[in-house]
């Protein structure tokens, strides 16, 4: 059964409203065991939390078993601190912990006639897709994939079958994808529905996944003020869902721009962001609106590393943000990247290929590893006596001396394009 609820308003849903279309999608179901797959606190403003709190406790108040697998994707494990803080009274013991490069288990493999026809002939090589084995399991009479719609540098729209394939995925399937989104390119397809990464997807979901008992539980929120507004929710098995998140999405997480920004300042909530692996957010979803010549500050207190594991992390230090050809050739000639896309398609996206500066300002990197990936560091503590986040208001702003700033104070929550760039293209 399809429930679909939105107030595409300022107020958003109220949590009855919330709870009612929870209950109403579970309630007549004879369940006795469910898997629930949220995504980790890196999307703490999808809502999930306060969703995932709700179907793990009436599962409980009824008997069900149920069990909790993050779609943690490459990131880290989740602490008992922030499960706690994003899920509320669940027990820490209830998460299952997802290892994406040994409990994974091969589904099928998307031919390479088909990748190379939805890239335009950009990439000719097959996509063997994995997922955690925990999916397969036919004990689950339910598995609700609950998480947020919003644009997305890999795959357009995130969410739907990259929660399954991505959140819940390996290696192969991790690194293929996101090398596909970096060769067609991300500003072709952020913010849009039918790019050749979902269309991957959508084909490994529908040719290799259609016997597990799975559906979705999207949300479209914002949260400008820290405070989570809930402005829709899709729940259901079809790919309908998606697209209903999507169109909504689109009117509340895109900003067009009536000019280019010069400057423009992000913050990074240091509990959201402890790596460039995420912090880069920063860039992927500002460079359609920054002005050549321009400048992009980072405010980041809490980056401390460039990836989410070790590896990735090394192959960053090694490679740096060296420009989408520069990584290209790099990648032709190094067995490393090949064997590790998923590095090599971040440097890609991560790079503003020299149109625009990129300055990030930390307390836990040192001015030298900072430089050496290519990017410009400053002092985080000196930055913020000229951009305080606790001054600065969302989007535009003069300082004192009389400087333009676009503020932002959470680049994983939309997509900033320039209105006219993106008209005349």
């Amino acid at each position: 059964m399809d429930i679909f609820i939105e107030n595409l308003a300022d107020a958003g849903l109220s949590n009855q409203e919330i709870f009612s279309a929870l209950e109403q999608s579970i309630i007549s179901r004879k369940l006795s065991k469910v898997l629930l797959i949220p995504p980790d606190f890196t999307r703490y403003h999808s809502n999930a939390g306060l969703i995932t709190n709700y179907y793990y406790n009436y599962c409980k108040n009824n008997n069900i078993e149920v069990d909790i697998l993050p779609a943690l994707g490459t990131h880290d494990a989740m602490t008992e601190e922030e499960c706690l803080k994003m899920y509320g009274d669940i027990p820490f013991d209830v998460f299952l912990y997802h290892d994406w490069r040994n409990d994974i288990e091969e589904v099928g493999v998307v031919p390479k006639e088909y990748v190379n026809e939805i890239t335009e002939g950009l990439w000719n090589r097959p996509v063997t897709c994995e997922v955690n084995k925990i999916l397969l399991d036919s004990t689950y009479d339910l598995i609700l994939s609950i998480g947020q719609v919003v644009p997305h540098e890999v795959i357009g729209m995130s969410n739907h079958s990259k929660n399954i394939l991505v959140g819940c995925g390996g290696k192969q399937t991790i690194n293929q994808s996101h090398m596909i989104g970096a060769v067609y390119g991300m500003e072709r397809m952020m913010g849009k529905d039918h790019t050749p990464v979902r269309k991957v997807l959508d084909y490994a979901m529908t040719n290799f996944l259609s016997k597990i008992p799975l559906v979705f539980v999207l949300t479209v929120t914002t949260a400008l003020k820290a405070e989570i507004k809930t402005h829709g929710l899709y729940i259901g098995p079809n790919r309908n869902a998606l697209e209903l998140a999507i169109k909504a999405s689109q009117k509340k997480n895109i900003d067009f721009l009536e000019k280019p920004i010069e400057t423009c300042v992000v913050y990074l909530e240091p509990e959201e962001f402890k790596s460039t692996w995420l912090g880069n957010k920063s860039i992927y979803r500002t460079r359609m609106a920054i002005k050549d010549g321009g400048e992009l500050i980072v405010l980041a207190p809490g980056v401390k590393k460039f990836g989410e594991d070790k590896r990735i992390d090394e192959l960053i230090r090694k490679y740096g943000y060296c420009g989408r050809l520069n990584v290209l050739k790099l990648f032709n000639n190094n067995i490393e990247l090949q064997e590790n896309m998923g590095v090599a398609a971040h440097l890609i996206h991560s790079s503003s290929d020299n149109r625009f500066k990129i300055t990030y300002a930390v307390k836990n990197i040192t001015k030298e590893e900072i430089e050496s990936v290519n990017f410009c560091s400053a002092d985080y503590d000196e930055m913020v006596k000229i951009y305080n986040p606790n001054r600065l208001k969302y989007g535009w702003n003069i300082l004192e001396n009389g400087k333009e700033v676009f503020y932002i104070p959470n680049p994983a929550l939309g997509l900033w394009i320039d209105k006219l760039k993106f008209l005349e293209k």
